[in-house]
C-alpha cells in the first residue's frame, strides 16, 4: 500500500483550502524513524501519539497523554494516519472542520524499534503493531526510555483499543503527563491559549 492509499482518508476529511494542515506531499527524511506527541484542543481535550511507519505516521489519539510512570495504562485509540510533515503542525484549525481546535508540538523526537523474534531477530516494526503488540524507545526532549503499545480489544465489528504504557518497574511517585493547558510546545514555547491568541491576531 502506497502513501496515497494510507492517506485517503486524512485527505478525505480536510478542505486544505480551509486548514493549514500538510496535505502529506513530503518523502520521509534520512535518520531514526521519528515520533511526535501533539496536544489537541478539540471537543475534548486530548493528546495525539503518532509514531512514523514508513512513509506515514501512525496514529492514536490519547486522552489523558502519554506517562512517564509504569503504572500507568493510558488508553489510545487509533486515528487515521497522517503524513509526516504532521511532526511540524501547530496551530489552530478552524471550526468547523474535522477536529477543529488548537494544537501544539509537545513533544518529539525518534524511536527504536525493540521487538525480536525467538531466535533474536529484530521483527519488522509494522508487523508488530498489525498483530496488536509493539515495543520501542523514545528518544525525545520530554520523553525518554521504553515504551509498549498493545491492542485489547478490536476487531470486524468493534472499535479498537490500545493501551500506551512506560516499561520498567512501578513507582509510588511517578510524573505521569502535565496539564495540558500549562504545556509549552517544544518546538515554540508556546501554550494553547497562546497559540490560539496568535492566530486570531493574524
Amino acid at each position: 500500500m502506497t502513501a496515497e492509499d494510507r492517506l485517503r482518508t486524512y485527505r478525505g476529511r480536510r478542505d486544505f483550502e480551509r486548514t493549514r494542515e500538510p496535505s502529506g506531499d513530503a518523502a520521509a527524511g534520512e535518520g531514526g524513524p521519528r515520533f511526535v506527541v501533539q496536544i489537541h484542543d478539540a471537543r475534548r481535550m486530548h493528546f495525539d501519539f503518532r509514531l512514523q511507519v514508513e512513509d506515514v505516521l501512525k496514529s492514536w489519539s490519547v486522552p489523558k497523554g502519554p506517562s512517564t510512570d509504569p503504572a500507568d495504562k493510558r488508553l489510545a485509540v487509533p486515528t487515521e494516519d497522517h503524513p509526516l510533515e504532521y511532526e511540524d503542525f501547530e496551530g489552530v484549525i478552524p471550526k468547523g472542520e474535522y477536529s477543529g481546535g488548537t494544537v501544539i508540538v509537545w513533544d518529539r523526537g525518534t524511536y527504536e524499534p525493540l521487538g525480536h523474534d525467538s531466535g533474536g531477530r529484530p521483527v519488522d516494526f509494522a508487523e508488530s503493531l498489525e498483530r496488536g503488540h509493539a515495543t520501542f524507545r523514545l528518544h525525545g526532549d520530554k520523553l525518554h526510555g521504553e515504551y509498549s503499545l498493545t491492542r485489547f480489544r478490536g476487531g470486524a465489528d468493534e472499535e479498537e483499543a490500545w493501551l500506551l504504557v512506560r516499561k520498567g518497574p512501578a513507582r509510588s511517585a511517578g510524573h505521569g503527563t502535565p496539564d495540558p493547558r500549562r504545556a509549552r510546545s517544544v518546538r515554540t514555547g508556546r501554550t494553547l491559549a497562546q497559540v490560539a491568541g496568535d492566530a486570531g491576531r493574524e
